[in-house]
C-alpha cells in the first residue's frame, strides 16, 4: 500500500500542477492536493475517517454535477457517441473538458476507498491485535 499511495501522492500533485492553465485551477487544485494529502497521510498510517467522508461527499456531489451537466458525461455519451476524449490534451469542445472532469473525480474517488476500506481494516486488526497482546500479558 506504501508504493500505491507514494505513486498516487507523485499522481495528484502532478495533476494539480497540471491545473495551473485550466480555467477553474480554483477547483481542481485543492481537489487534487487534497487526495495527494490523504495518499501521504495513509503511508504513515494516519486515518481519520471524518477526512475521507468529507472527501466522498464533496466530489461524489460534483461527479454526479458532472455526469448531468449541460456538456457532462451523460451529454458525451448520448449526443457525442463517446467521442474519444484523449485525443489532444487542450479540450476544444465542452463536452470533453466536462468528461475529463468526471473521470478526474473516479480517479480520486476511487483511490480514496481504497484506502478508506485498508486503513479502517488496518486500524481494527491493530486494535484486535492490542487486546489479544493485553489480555495474553495479563495472563503471564
Amino acid at each position: 500500500m506504501k508504493i500505491f499511495n507514494f505513486f498516487f501522492v507523485f499522481v495528484f500533485i502532478i495533476f494539480a500542477a497540471l491545473q495551473y492553465n485550466d480555467p477553474d485551477p480554483y477547483v481542481w487544485m485543492p481537489i487534487y492536493l487534497y487526495a495527494a494529502l490523504l495518499c501521504w497521510l495513509s503511508t504513515k498510517k494516519k486515518f481519520d475517517p471524518r477526512a475521507y467522508w468529507v472527501g466522498f461527499v464533496v466530489f461524489g456531489a460534483y461527479a454526479l454535477y458532472k455526469m448531468f451537466d449541460e456538456n457532462g458525461l451523460i451529454d458525451w455519451i448520448r449526443k457525442h457517441h463517446a467521442e474519444n476524449i484523449a485525443g489532444t490534451m487542450k479540450a476544444e469542445t465542452p463536452w470533453v473538458e466536462e468528461t475529463r472532469e468526471f473521470f478526474g473525480l473516479i480517479i480520486v474517488i476511487s483511490v480514496l476507498l481504497i484506502n478508506y476500506l485498508y486503513l479502517k481494516r488496518y486500524k481494527k486488526d491493530a486494535k484486535k491485535n492490542l487486546v489479544s497482546n493485553f489480555y495474553r500479558n495479563i495472563k503471564k
